[in-house]
Formats: structure tokens, C-alpha cells, sequence
């Protein structure tokens, strides 16, 4: 996370967004978008037209879904460690048809000055763990995630702590009397 010296009630999603954002374009094959996410290491990410504007999402949640709907069946996976949802998809299995067909469309954006307190109420109203911050144009520039978040409320708390300590050892010792 970012080192932040606003305070909390202040703070934008250019505040707390990563800017280094894994696109992936509407036209790739669903396979293809699966090793992007593998490759980046992340569960979700924008799907963006030619032009580059943001037109969808395509996350674990979608993955999981096109298992649900019986066109595939889970593939054997090792889970001696923490493996991704969409990961225990056999990769081989998944379609060659755009993950255009499979994305979530009309994903939830937000401006870089959007508030924290409007993030998680779009988070929470949508049950969604990501928001894409875009520009005016649509493009995105950055993403929100609900770790995010929660990093800035620990940051926050961290801080207040760290206030009332300084105040405590600021503070004139009491005069005893006996």
C-alpha cells in the first residue's frame, strides 16, 4: 500500500488505487484472459474495447460461473496452497470464444476523486471486490479493491494509535500529594 499522509476522511481512490492496471482486450479468448490473470497474478481484471475504453469486467466470479453453468467440470488441481477460484478450471477446457461472451458488462468505475465512503457503498451495493477507476473517457487508470480499503482503515488506525501515544508521553505528569 501507499505511504498516505491525508487523513482518512479525506482520502480519494488516486489515494489508494494501484495504477499499474492488467487490461484485458474484449477480443482475447477466455483462455487467453486466464493466463493474463495467472501471469499478473491477480483475480480480476478490466476488459477494455479497441479504443481502450473499460466495457466490462472479467473476474474469478466468471470463471466460477461458467463451471456453474455445466459447460465445464472443475479440473484436478493440487491445493496444498492457496489457489485462485478460477484456477481449478482446466485451462485446456476453457472456450476460444471472446471473453466478451463471459465478462461481467457494465462494470462499476469511479473517478480518481471518488471517496472512500462512495468505493465501498458501490462495493457493497454491487457485492463486487473491485472498483475500476477510469477517466472521463472511460479508460481506466487504476483499480480499488476491497483490501484497499481495508489497508486504509488499518493505516488509519495505525496513525490514531500512534497520536495517542504521542499525547499520552506529551502529557504533564500529575503532581502526587500525600
Amino acid at each position: 500500500m501507499k505511504i498516505i499522509s491525508k487523513p482518512f476522511a479525506r482520502l480519494t481512490a488516486a489515494d489508494l488505487m494501484t495504477c499499474d492496471v492488467t487490461a484485458i482486450p474484449s477480443h482475447l479468448s477466455l483462455r487467453q484472459a486466464a493466463h493474463l490473470l495467472a501471469q499478473a497474478r491477480i483475480t480480476g481484471a478490466p476488459v477494455v474495447d479497441a479504443l481502450g475504453s473499460c466495457v466490462g469486467v472479467i473476474s474469478a466470479t466468471d470463471f466460477v460461473r461458467w463451471v456453474e453453468t455445466g459447460k465445464s467440470h472443475p479440473g484436478q488441481c493440487a491445493r496444498d496452497e492457496y489457489t485462485p477460484a478460477w484456477q481449478i478450471v482446466d485451462p485446456d477446457k476453457l472456450p476460444n470464444n471472446e471473453v466478451r461472451a463471459h465478462m461481467t458488462a457494465d462494470p462499476v468505475t469511479a473517478p480518481p476523486a471518488a471517496t472512500l465512503g462512495e468505493l465501498a457503498h458501490q462495493m457493497l451495493d454491487a457485492h463486487i471486490h473491485r472498483v475500476i477507476i477510469v477517466h472521463p473517457d472511460g479508460h481506466p487508470v487504476g483499480i480499488v479493491t476491497s483490501t484497499d480499503l481495508l489497508a486504509a482503515v488499518v493505516h488509519a488506525d495505525e496513525m490514531r494509535h500512534l497520536q495517542d501515544r504521542d499525547r499520552v508521553a506529551d502529557a504533564p505528569a500529575e503532581m502526587c500529594h500525600f
